[in-house]
């Protein structure tokens, strides 16, 4: 049975999404501070966290940065407030989705359902998890990422994008298609946030040489990998 992790001050919410997360065959656990829920998140290693913004203790976007700092599973982000689309889906944090309060029980669960089936999609290509060209390597299993023999710090996200351009070389992605292969046909957002992860992504790969490859630009349409040797 899978476990989910439920982390909001408030005693209604928590109540109604265990309730529901049952009903879908997870097993729940709650945590009402930020602090309680690193401390369930290490004892039980949920297979996914849903997460508020604003806690007790320690808010939801330090709780989900200590999580990113040991573990890859799905995080989703519960937010009352619209300005919190920029932290959350902002790349720095490393969540998987969000959503605004208020919400249905019913539309929480969807989002689940959909966030980990991208990620049964993303066991399967683990099993080829490694990608090397010319000195990049890109360890889809390990989230980890090389050039030259030199570790790139990335956000779970930005290496789900790179894995998917590079495997891929030569293809073009549209925006959309990036958007639903890597956020899902739920995703509530928009191709900005496709852009935004590719700026910062193209910004920490360019830190480090690599003139024989390039993930380029395709105007009017999208992005594509692009290798030159």
């Amino acid at each position: 049975m899978q476990t989910l992790l439920i982390a909001d001050d408030n005693r209604q919410i928590t109540s109604i999404l265990e309730e529901y997360a049952k009903k879908e065959g997870f097993l729940p656990s709650v945590a009402l501070d930020g602090q309680q829920a690193l401390e369930l998140f290490h004892k039980l290693q949920p297979d996914l966290v849903l997460l508020d913004v604003m806690m007790p203790k320690i808010d939801g976007f330090e709780v989900c940065r200590e999580i990113r700092k040991t573990s890859n599973i799905p995080v989703i982000m519960i937010t009352a407030r619209g300005e919190d689309f920029e932290k959350i889906m902002g790349l720095d944090i490393g969540a998987d989705d969000y959503i605004v309060k208020p919400f249905s029980p019913a539309e929480v669960m969807a989002r689940v359902r959909a966030v980990m089936r991208r990620i049964s999609n993303a066991d399967g290509q683990k099993q080829q998890a490694v990608f090397v060209f010319d000195n990049l390597s890109v360890n889809l299993e390990q989230y980890a990422v090389t050039i030259g023999g030199q570790d790139v710090s990335l956000t779970k996200k930005e290496t789900e994008l790179l894995w998917t351009l590079a495997t891929n070389p030569g293809k073009v992605f549209s925006r959309d298609n990036l958007l639903n292969s890597l956020w899902g046909y739920d995703y509530y957002g928009d191709s900005r946030t496709v852009d935004s992860h590719i700026k910062r992504l193209r910004a920490k790969l360019d830190a480090f040489a690599h003139e024989n490859w390039e993930i380029k630009t395709i105007w009017g349409v999208g992005y594509k990998f692009e290798g030159k040797s």
